[in-house]
């Protein structure tokens, strides 16, 4: 919220442009969900800090788009599970942008198989990433987020769902859910809010990579609106969640996946 202060020469001006933007540092930023994410809170004024993990193309490609429409941005090449990289994300946004006030952990890895033919080599990236990378990026966002901030998590409403193949990938997450409400209590008294967010099919190449158009089909059928989701209908749920209008929201799983069960 921004207010008018009186200024030496009795002018008025805005407190948002004394304080700064608000700053978001989303993780898996080039690409997919968190692009979408990216652009969406860079649209609300924010200015991002975005975490990619190869993809440098990429994630110059989103920081230009930003700039091009306005707004500001970097991109820091970050390993979610490296605590040193992730650390050196957060560093670059205080340092360039003045503090953090939201964090999207968008940043995932996807295997599918069942649990009978499961590399194990699998397992342990997907656990790197997707546990160890959680808990990284949340460890940073609760000692950083300053007070009315976000943090923002990502699962899979595959946890509920409970599709075949999806054993690893779901178990993976569900980790990240169990994290959600405990971290949200630690945070007591700091005006941060914690929630995870949980997308059903969305068409990202993330999602549609393997899958035929039979399966496709049948999978964005689930859900009653009959259709896949995009990366954008995500986006618009983080942007509510990180914003001052969702920070009643805390500690919840918000299953974003068109009415599946």
């Amino acid at each position: 919220m921004t207010e008018n202060i009186v200024t030496a020469d009795n002018t008025t001006k805005d407190t948002q442009d004394v304080a700064g933007p608000r700053v978001a540092v989303v993780t898996g930023g080039s690409r997919g969900i968190g692009r979408a994410v990216a652009d969406r809170l860079a649209a609300d004024g924010y200015a991002v800090a975005l975490g990619y993990a190869g993809r440098k193309d990429l994630a110059e490609a989103a920081v230009a788009e930003i700039e091009a429409a306005g707004g500001q941005a970097l991109a820091v090449q970050a390993d979610v599970a490296d605590e040193t990289a992730v650390a050196e994300l957060f560093d670059q946004a205080e340092a360039r942008f003045g503090g953090v006030d939201a964090v999207v952990n968008a940043a995932g890895r996807m295997s599918l198989s069942t649990v009978a033919d499961l590399d194990l080599a699998d397992l342990d990236a997907l656990h790197r990433t997707n546990i160890r990378g959680a808990f990284v990026v949340a460890q940073q966002a609760a000692r950083r987020l300053r007070p009315g901030g976000a943090f923002i998590a990502f699962s899979t409403s595959v946890v509920g769902t409970a599709f075949p193949t999806y054993g690893a990938y779901a178990a993976s997450k569900g980790a990240v859910e169990a994290l959600t409400l405990i971290l949200a209590r630690e945070l007591r008294g700091r005006d941060v809010t914690v929630n995870t967010v949980a997308p059903g099919p969305t068409a990202t190449d993330m999602f549609l990579n393997g899958k035929d158009d039979e399966l496709i089909a049948r999978l964005a059928a689930q859900s009653p609106l009959e259709r896949l989701g995009t990366p954008n209908d995500i986006a618009e749920v983080v942007a509510f969640l990180a914003g001052p209008q969702g920070h009643w929201v805390n500690g919840q799983v918000v299953r974003a996946n068109g009415g599946m069960v």
